[in-house]
């Protein structure tokens, strides 16, 4: 799981474009992986399909943080299996 891998340790921790790709860079890797359904996982437990994902800028002057990657996500229209393990 991309939370697993991303997971720093300690409440409120955001994840950047750095450890984003550190981590996609290991799961492709694996065929497996190649053909795997992307999903995020809510808080509320629920999955969801990602659909889209889009470089936005940020108009905060003096920030470090000038742009944000957002992910935007959909309530599956295919039911999946209950997931055994994780792997």
């Amino acid at each position: 799981m991309l939370v697993n891998i991303l997971n720093i340790g300690y409440i409120a921790s955001m994840v950047d474009g750095r450890q984003l790709k550190k981590a996609i860079d290991k799961f492709m890797q694996s065929p497996v992986c190649l053909d795997a359904r992307v999903q995020i996982e809510l808080p509320n437990g629920e999955m969801y399909d990602l659909t889209t994902m889009t470089l936005l800028e940020n108009r905060v002057l003096g920030s470090s943080e000038t742009h944000r990657l957002v992910l935007r996500c959909a309530k599956p229209r295919l039911k999946m299996g209950k997931i055994i393990r994780i792997v």
